[in-house]
């Protein structure tokens, strides 16, 4: 604002309130009164933020916001003249906005349905203050005074406080965010308004356009308004059964290939909204209504009234069998009599389904009207939406792997504990198709909140490599499914089976005469699906249940009618591979073992800058000349190489992930060889193994702890010194500090020396030494993983549970839950904690030719899982602790791709899958490695790409609105910023507070 109008006056009040106390919104706007009386000649912009408790959201709080909002308005417009007022929505984390709670806190199964509760309730909360400003006429109360809605909130990415994110990062290019999206607000028409989504791309600020220069108002924005929402014009979601042949079987079926419609006595469903119902039956107008769960409409287990009102997979049966059970009626989430044995859970993932199958099996067995061992079952598992909708921000988690592997677990419970069952497994949502609701404006869809619910669905934009990786994953995830049953493995007896259903492999969007996604076919939020829907999902299931094998319908027109199919003569059954003559294509081929452990590489442009820069920020991969390490055994390669017991002391340097450089990248990854590729002159590092091993200036040390390091530094400065191949004043110098492993390992036998005090002091040192004694140094400080993991190897993997423990006592000895392994867990996040607090500081920010970068991508350690669901030994060397060549060539490409992503936006786990094309490229917009102070966006140099360039500010030509707009901008943007980090402070404090408390119980020791 400074930039259009120099003299812009910013005032700030004396003081603000925290959101501890109560303090409403009326006496802050009297507060603001009583600053602004000197100003009363010149236009005001004055924000209005209306607080809204995220973790416990209920009506009561949206009527009592509301009204306070109106007595702030009433307020300023009886005191104020030439004044902007504009409403935003802010959400909170804190749980204590006012000093007791409006109403008592909703109960929530997980963090995905309180994410649906906060979203639908705050769309509510937008609408009702719409409403209210229409009827009070604050849009247009005269022409010195108006009031502008905001009708999106604060970006939910700005405002979560994601654990893998530190606070400091939130305070650089997040904060920029929520500018930015204040400002472009305030420059849109209501309609055009947008949640900032801007993720690694640079930032750019809008201009104000030529032919329309002023601040938006609803006086001054074109009606973009569309047509309103239809009203539902079809109450009757019934089906005309033409069915003749409804008979059961003349004697009970013994083998599920010969189960008809009528023998089924039981039902039952897994999933989640879209099989708990979510939405199903709201009428148009009522967003908040989708949180009910109309579990009797449910498509695949619903029961409600019967087939000529209500279609659903259970009222199909009911014509074959009027005593069918286990169907759901009515409304109530899982837990309630009316759910029965529909265990769907609102927001659940792939991770939930075994404890869904589990409390499924509970019920079954316990429930006096189901003979469990006689009944022949139908149990849908419907899986996946909410896993594509979460991907993007952690794909190992959310890999086709990991979704296959935990869709398998929950199958075979199913198939070790359920008798005469037939499973429909409905392959995954295709999900793509469904964007189409939220890219015509004209639909009123309320896509910023869906942006919360699905944000990787939603976010990406057309043709982008975000929006092409997630239908590669969808695909991924519903091939995966298929394998998975076509493995055979679940027909190894005659009484069960699952049969892949891929009625919803391909969607087709419905559309109305004018060409517009019909909105009839989805409940208010435009997500999930309405009664229209599921009607055609469940005569899509059915007709399914009885195609063959090998000839199933696969694609789901919603526009197109759709009727219901009978047995036949020769086909009565419901169709199974036996009785469809259908031969299981098996596993595939045993893939040929790997050779070797090398990555191919793609990078083209690899060369240096035009001129050896002479700041760290403008480093390219191609201008470092000289790689060093510093470390303890993971870092000197023990083992990593070993194939039997007597192997295991031997250094294999030259394959260590951060400094070997054995052979090339082709066959073996390492961070040396990928940067061979870039200058094949580096010099530092190590080749070989064992007493032949050349270390080059690889410092580390087996066994070492981060007390050693300061002496591995001085070694270190020592060697490059006295370096023949080295010019230690000119050459750029890359160093890679990995340790803290044995400090935890010995914590529990050395708890004074080894607190993480004293690892930060000694890591303090050691940087302090280079930072003083070594030019041209850009220095990784690799994150101290997360250990606890390293205890499944040793009790799930039996080769490993006769290794002794003495490699790492304080690790492996405790029992679970004791008190010594919940300290020791503490200590590892302490470690975590001092190292970033550490680097990020500022400590070591005073020179041009240095910089400190936390490479995190161990801070969330994830062990790899091999197909059996146990851990993969392949990534271990015989003792089960160390690591193998394996995974130090993932160590080493997972270092790689956290040197070339921005400071607070880099991956915080690993991803330890074998891919030889994982290696990532410098982008021609960024060919430098990252730094904190190149990660961050100079704001004023970058343009939008509609928009002239932000010019100077001397040589800015004022638009007509602009000097009048210089009143309180600073003031209440300004109150609101500090709000927020207050709001961020006292939670930090809090924790402080608990780790504090913390203190006392685990023997004194600081946590």
């Amino acid at each position: 604002m400074s930039l259009l109008s120099p003299e812009l006056v910013s005032l700030f009040p004396n003081e603000v309130k925290s959101d501890s106390d109560h303090y409403s919104l009326k006496a802050e706007a009297e507060e603001v009164v009583s600053l602004l009386k000197t100003q009363k000649g010149e236009w005001k912009l004055l924000f209005v933020f209306v607080p809204l408790d995220r973790q416990c959201v209920c009506s009561e709080q949206v009527s009592v916001l509301v009204k306070e909002v109106d007595s702030a308005l009433q307020v300023l417009h009886s005191q104020l003249e030439k004044a902007i007022v504009s409403v935003l929505l802010l959400y909170s984390n804190s749980g204590h906005l006012h000093s007791s709670r409006l109403c008592p806190c909703p109960p929530v199964q997980s963090t995905a349905e309180l994410r649906l509760n906060t979203a639908i309730y705050s769309h509510v909360l937008l609408e009702s203050l719409e409403l209210h400003l229409v009827e009070r006429q604050w849009y247009s109360k005269s022409d010195h005074f108006t009031v502008q809605l905001q009708r999106v909130p604060l970006s939910d990415l700005i405002l979560s406080t994601d654990s893998s994110s530190s606070g400091g990062k939130l305070e650089t290019h997040q904060t920029y965010k929520l500018v930015l999206q204040l400002w472009e607000n305030l420059l849109q028409p209501s309609s055009k308004q947008k949640e900032s989504n801007v993720k690694n791309q640079m930032l750019k600020i809008q201009c104000p356009s030529e032919d329309h220069p002023f601040l938006r108002t609803e006086k001054n924005s074109l009606s973009e308004r569309g047509p309103a929402s239809r009203a539902a014009t079809d109450a009757v979601m019934g089906t005309d059964m033409h069915c003749k042949d409804l008979n059961p079987s003349n004697t009970p079926p013994t083998s599920v290939h010969a189960v008809r419609p009528a023998d089924i006595q039981v039902i039952a469903a897994l999933g989640d909204s879209l099989t708990a119902g979510n939405g199903v039956g709201s009428v148009p107008s009522n967003l908040l209504d989708v949180l009910t769960q109309y579990r009797g409409l449910s498509w695949s287990a619903g029961g409600d009234q019967n087939i000529s009102t209500v279609t659903t997979l259970p009222n199909i049966l009911r014509e074959f069998n009027p005593s069918l059970t286990g169907f759901s009626v009515g409304k109530g989430k899982q837990g309630t009599s009316q759910a029965f044995l529909n265990q769907a859970v609102a927001g659940a993932k792939s991770t939930d389904m075994l404890k869904q199958a589990r409390t499924l099996v509970t019920r079954m067995k316990n429930d006096s009207r189901i003979n469990f061992h006689s009944d022949w079952k139908v149990i849908t598992l419907f899986i996946g939406g909410n896993d594509l909708c979460d991907s993007c921000q952690n794909s190992l988690y959310f890999s086709a792997e990991n979704f296959v592997r935990r869709v398998r677990e929950a199958l075979d419970y199913l198939h070790a504990e359920v008798p005469r069952a037939i499973v429909n497994l409905v392959e995954t949502l295709h999900i793509v198709p469904l964007r189409g609701m939220h890219q015509d404006s004209t639909l009123k869809c309320p896509t910023w909140l869906v942006r919360i619910l699905c944000p990787c669905a939603i976010l990406p934009k057309d043709g982008s490599k975000s929006l092409h990786d997630l239908d590669n994953l969808n695909r991924a995830y519903q091939r995966g499914l298929a394998e998975l049953v076509e493995s055979g493995r679940y027909d190894t007896h005659s009484n069960f089976t699952v049969v892949v259903q891929p009625l919803l492999r391909d969607i087709i969007l419905p559309y109305t005469e004018d060409g517009r996604p019909d909105r009839l076919f989805f409940s208010p939020d435009c997500f999930h699906l309405s009664q229209r829907a599921h009607t055609l999902m469940a005569r899509a299931l059915w007709n399914n249940m009885l195609e063959p094998l090998g000839n199933k319908t696969h694609s789901q027109d919603f526009s197109a009618g759709l009727l219901l199919k009978c047995p036949s003569e020769t086909s009565p059954f419901i169709q199974t591979y036996e009785n469809s003559n259908y031969t299981y294509k098996g596993p595939g081929p045993t893939p040929p073992p790997i050779s070797d452990w090398g990555s191919d590489f793609s990078c083209t442009d690899t060369a240096p800058s035009n001129s050896v820069p002479t700041s760290v920020h403008r480093l390219r991969p191609a201008d470092i000349n000289v790689i060093a390490a510093l470390g303890d055994s993971i870092t000197t390669g023990l083992g990593a190489k070993s194939q039997n017991y007597f192997q295991l002391n031997t250094e294999y340097k030259g394959v260590s992930w951060s400094i070997g450089g054995d052979k090339n990248l082709e066959t073996t990854t390492t961070l040396p060889n990928i940067l061979r590729k870039f200058n094949p002159s580096l010099q530092g590092f190590s080749t070989g193994q064992g007493l032949f091993a050349k270390k080059g200036f690889n410092m580390a040390v087996s066994g070492a702890k981060t007390f050693d390091l300061p002496d591995q530094v001085r070694s270190l400065i020592k060697a490059l010194k006295s370096s023949q191949n080295v010019n230690f004043e000119m050459d750029w110098k890359l160093i890679t500090v990995f340790i803290g492993g044995s400090d935890l390992c010995h914590y529990c036998m050395d708890q004074n020396n080894l607190s993480p005090q004293n690892y930060s002091q000694h890591l303090m040192e050691s940087l302090d030494l280079l930072f003083k004694e070594v030019p041209r140094v850009l220095l990784n400080i690799v994150a101290v993983p997360q250990m606890e993991g390293l205890r499944r190897i040793q009790k799930t993997s039996l080769p490993c549970m006769f290794i002794p423990s003495e490699k790492c006592p304080c690790l492996m000895l405790p029992d679970d839950d004791s008190a010594e392994l919940t300290q020791l867990k503490l200590i590892n996040l302490h470690y975590q904690s001092v190292t970033e607090q550490l680097i990020s500081g500022g400590r070591y920010d005073g020179r041009e030719d240095f910089a400190v970068v936390l490479q995190p991508y161990l801070q969330n350690t994830l062990i790899p899982i091999s197909t059996d669901g146990n851990p993969d030994l392949s990534y271990f060397t015989v003792d089960c602790f160390h690591l193998s060549e394996r995974a130090h060539a993932e160590l080493a490409i997972a270092l790689w791709n956290n040197m070339l992503e921005p400071v607070g936006r880099k991956q915080v786990f690993n991803n330890f899958t074998h891919d030889r094309t994982k290696i990532q490229c410098p982008s021609e917009a960024q060919p430098y490695i990252y730094t904190k102070t190149n990660s961050v966006p100079d704001l004023t140099s970058t343009p939008a790409p509609t928009t002239s360039p932000m010019p100077v500010a001397s040589e800015v030509t004022v638009p007509v609105w602009v000097p009048a707009v210089f009143g309180v901008i600073g003031l209440v943007l300004g109150w609101g910023i500090t709000w927020l980090f207050l709001c961020r402070k006292i939670k930090k404090m809090e924790t402080a507070k608990k780790h504090k408390e913390k203190e006392t119980e685990l023997k004194a020791t600081s946590i």
